[in-house]
């Protein structure tokens, strides 16, 4: 994460003000020995004027070369009456003293501005806090439309970062938790009212059932109604449940590698009994080696579904074909039956939970074809379906690879 602007202004300043600082100093201690050097030639040239005038046959060459031989350096002018140390003590004092209280000024603005400086940022980062702090009590209350861009990029930037993370998870946890508190408010909606009519069906037949005067052909007749209600009710609540199921993402899918013809053989086996009923073939070939990436257990429910489908639709004695086709990106398998078929109308529709088309039977629920498809939606495939009146209906299922 690129490190934030206004937290590389501060250190550059620091640093500017630090250099600053530093040359000051050194500029300060440079004048004080230049000042020093001065006042000790301004003393040792009076002194010689002095000397001169006082003892007019010494020379100023002898002077000057005494002082810079002597090992004493300026204790050979005592004998002249004069203390060169306490004149130059006495002035390097004062000396000092100036400069000293210079210095001290300058490290006093230094260490104010460093203070001011480490105020300051600290005081923005309190403010920052305070945002941060705030915002977090927002998302506990709820509140998760928030944005994080007023806050200005710092060294605090992970930290929003994250913040803006946890507020777009957490939104989306909530907006998916209500969604699923919808979708299964719509589908206990869709139990009771598709539960109503077979259960009210049954509960008139029963008390046709408990007359006494009933004859036993009309019992039985009742009583097969019954059954065939009853069987209907199972499979529709099995089914019910399956979507509702799919609906709050309960489902979990267990994938492996299952070759197709697997799952169309198992498919076709649960429906003989209709096929048988009406008479009617289904043609696959049973060669094809292709895997494909799936719940194994889901996938055969949705190829029975359709399947089961294609069978209401056809007619006594006909048909159903089944084939495969596949290429590098997808598996592709189609059901084809030559019955009824559909019109536009219908097939807008198909997939939709309850919807009955036209040419729907009387046992007919609406929902077997709406569960295929979540089954094969959920294992990255694709199901369209294309049909003409009177011609059939062709089921495409793509498994994408």
């Amino acid at each position: 994460m690129k490190k934030n602007n206004y937290f590389k202004r501060y250190l550059i300043l620091i640093i500017i003000l630090a250099l600053l600082f530093s040359f000051s100093f050194l500029y300060l201690n440079k004048l004080e020995e230049q000042k020093y050097n001065i006042n000790i030639n301004y003393k040792l040239n009076n002194i010689i004027e002095l000397i001169k005038e006082k003892y007019p046959l010494v020379k100023e060459e002898d002077i000057i070369y005494n002082f810079q031989t002597s090992k004493t350096n300026s204790n050979f002018l005592t004998k002249y009456g004069y203390d060169f140390d306490e004149e130059i003590m006495l002035d390097n004092i004062k000396l000092k003293k100036e400069f000293l209280g210079r210095k001290l000024g300058l490290i006093i603005i230094f260490s104010s501005l460093m203070i001011l400086i480490f105020i300051s940022y600290k005081k923005r980062n309190s403010n920052d806090i305070d945002k941060i702090v705030k915002k977090l009590e927002k998302i506990n209350n709820g509140d998760y439309k928030i944005d994080l861009k007023d806050l200005k990029e710092d060294e605090l930037s992970i930290l929003k970062d994250e913040v803006a993370k946890t507020t777009i998870m957490l939104r989306s946890m909530a907006e998916a938790s209500l969604n699923d508190k919808v979708k299964l408010k719509d589908s206990l909606e869709d139990i009771s009212h598709q539960l109503k009519t077979p259960l009210t069906s049954i509960c008139i037949m029963l008390d046709n059932l408990l007359d006494p005067d009933i004859s036993k052909e009309m019992r039985n007749e009742f009583l097969n109604k019954i059954k065939r209600e009853i069987t209907n009710l199972n499979f529709l609540i099995n089914s019910l449940l399956k979507l509702s199921k799919f609906d709050v993402n309960a489902i979990t899918f267990y994938r492996e590698k299952v070759k197709v013809t697997t799952l169309i053989k198992e498919a076709i086996l649960n429906v003989n009994s209709l096929s048988d009923l009406k008479n009617i073939t289904i043609n696959f070939d049973k060669q094809y080696k292709e895997e494909i990436y799936c719940d194994k257990r889901w996938q055969i429910e949705a190829l029975t579904n359709i399947l089961k489908n294609a069978l209401e639709h056809s007619n006594p004695n006909s048909q159903i074909d089944i084939g495969l086709t596949n290429n590098n990106l997808y598996l592709e398998i189609t059901i084809t039956d030559y019955g009824k078929g559909m019109d536009d109308e219908d097939l807008e529709h198909l997939f939709e939970r309850f919807y009955k088309g036209k040419n729907a039977s009387k046992d007919s629920i609406g929902i077997g074809l709406a569960l295929a498809k979540s089954i094969i939606l959920e294992d990255k495939g694709k199901i369209t379906c294309t049909s003409k009146i009177e011609k059939g209906t062709t089921f495409n299922i793509k498994y994408f690879y």
